[in-house]
């Protein structure tokens, strides 16, 4: 299941106490102060990573707590600070402290934000000592670590948007690359919803419903169009066995200028599908019909495989290197 809003609870780490202890050498009485500081509570820090299913694990377990920091020890030793907690959440969240009023957008993998900060160790008696108290039998206790609940809601951010007209082989591609759950079927339409699916952590979606007039409101288009808007890369796809491949790939790039005239200017790989249908003068054809200037270009079947490999390898390079 793919969850793209949750609400936690997370608490910093407590400070640990500061200690009353007494400084003691064999055959000596007490000779004066030797209580420790406590050790800091942990921070709690939000940290973006590519998982699109990670708010799904979160679902049994809403409660997240940095462990408390030490308390102080005799012969003037403070205690340990405790290590800092880390909660996961996919790149592209916004975490929202609700109890403060306060959001952080996490836009880049890696990113990492304190959302809560631990407590301070207590002081041991040994720091009250001064010349007119040598023998301080003080010591505070160390403070509680902030605490808040919090609203992660995802707003994806999509590395590749699959287009092309209906039954070009966009679900098929999508699920070919990413173990995705996507229907298909021998006719139009057969996605009513864009489906996701992740390659190596990059987020793939198969926008659907693109047809002429897409731009103005007919069909299922214009309301796809405006994930494409979020999409850092195209793949375009263009199925070899219909009528017109030449009218096919031109009408969705009329479609996407009319929408959005910067979707142009996306990167965009043309994906010429269903290889295995048609012969390869046709295939020629085909290609020599089309401006691919700068574009990278592939021929692909997904029923028998062929060239699959090969752009699934050089669009992960891609990623890595973008």
């Amino acid at each position: 299941m793919f969850v793209d809003e949750i609400r936690i609870k997370a608490k910093a780490g407590n400070g640990g106490d500061g200690v009353v202890r007494w400084r003691q050498e064999k055959f000596k009485p007490l000779s004066g102060p030797a209580g420790g500081n406590g050790g800091r509570g942990g921070d709690v820090y939000v940290r973006a990573v590519r998982d699109l299913s990670l708010l799904s694990k979160y679902t049994g377990s809403k409660e997240f707590k940095a462990k408390d920091g030490e308390q102080g020890r005799s012969l003037s030793q403070h205690g340990k600070a405790s290590l800092d907690l880390y909660i996961d959440v996919p790149v592209g969240s916004r975490v929202t402290d609700i109890n403060r009023e306060r959001t952080i957008e996490l836009t880049a993998e890696d990113q990492v934000e304190r959302i809560l900060q631990g407590g301070r160790g207590g002081l041991g008696n040994e720091y009250f000592k001064s010349s007119v108290n040598r023998s301080p039998e003080q010591s505070t206790k160390g403070r509680k670590g902030e605490e808040g609940e919090f609203l992660i809601e995802l707003s994806l951010v999509v590395d590749v948007g699959l287009i092309g007209l209906p039954n070009a082989g966009k679900s098929t591609l999508l699920n070919t690359l990413t173990n995705a759950s996507s229907a298909v079927a021998d006719y139009p339409f057969t996605t009513l919803e864009p489906h996701l699916g992740a390659l190596y952590g990059y987020a793939l979606a198969d926008i659907p419903g693109l047809i002429e007039g897409a731009s103005t409101g007919k069909g299922l288009g214009h309301k796809f169009l405006r994930h494409i808007t979020k999409t850092k890369m195209l793949l375009h796809l263009v199925s070899l066995d219909q009528d017109d491949p030449k009218n096919a790939y031109y009408t969705i790039l009329k479609e996407l200028s009319d929408f959005d005239k910067s979707l142009t200017e996306r990167e965009e790989w043309i994906i010429f599908t269903k290889k295995d249908l048609v012969s390869q003068a046709k295939i020629d054809e085909v290609i020599t019909s089309i401006d691919i200037n700068n574009k990278r270009v592939f021929v692909i079947s997904a029923k028998t495989r062929e060239g699959v490999k090969e752009l699934q390898d050089q669009l992960v390079q891609h990623l890595r290197e973008g």
